[in-house]
């Protein structure tokens, strides 16, 4: 069977009904130590062996989201029912945390978006990044408190 509806036109679809951060909004917020602010890195772990991450995110691979986020999920991940938290999906190019999103607001969330350009835009504006040992570690520290 022919795919009658592409990959750009369900992002495309999605991007019109979702909120959508540019990297400059999130880095601002994440420099201000904005509290209200989940980031969510949706890449597979080998993306960040390669490429690090956004320092402070909360890894939820893209394949596991939709479990982690419903309460009634064996896989269900209690930060993701933080109410007070906007969780701000991202992935390489700002494809997969579209749909992403999509996805957890026709689950019933609402505080919930991405960031334009995924990860590629964040390392072309500069923006900090962390390597996944580091990022291992600071959630080892953080468990461990």
């Amino acid at each position: 069977m022919p795919i009658t509806k592409g990959f750009r036109a369900l992002v495309d679809e999605a991007t019109a009904q979702i909120t959508t951060y540019s990297v400059e909004q999130v880095r601002k917020r994440l420099e201000a130590g904005d509290a209200t602010l989940q980031v969510v890195d949706i890449r597979d772990v080998r993306e960040l062996e390669r490429e690090d991450t956004v320092p402070g995110a909360l890894h939820a691979p893209r394949g596991m989201l939709e479990f982690w986020v419903d309460p009634e999920s064996p896989y269900y991940k209690p930060v993701f029912g933080d109410e007070s938290k906007e969780f701000v999906l991202f992935c390489g190019a700002g494809w997969r945390s579209a749909l992403a999103t999509k996805a957890l607001q026709d689950m019933g969330m609402s505080n919930v978006a991405h960031i334009d350009g995924g990860f590629a835009a964040w390392t072309r504006a500069d923006a900090p990044t962390e390597t996944l040992e580091a990022h291992k570690a600071r959630h080892a520290a953080r468990k461990a408190a």
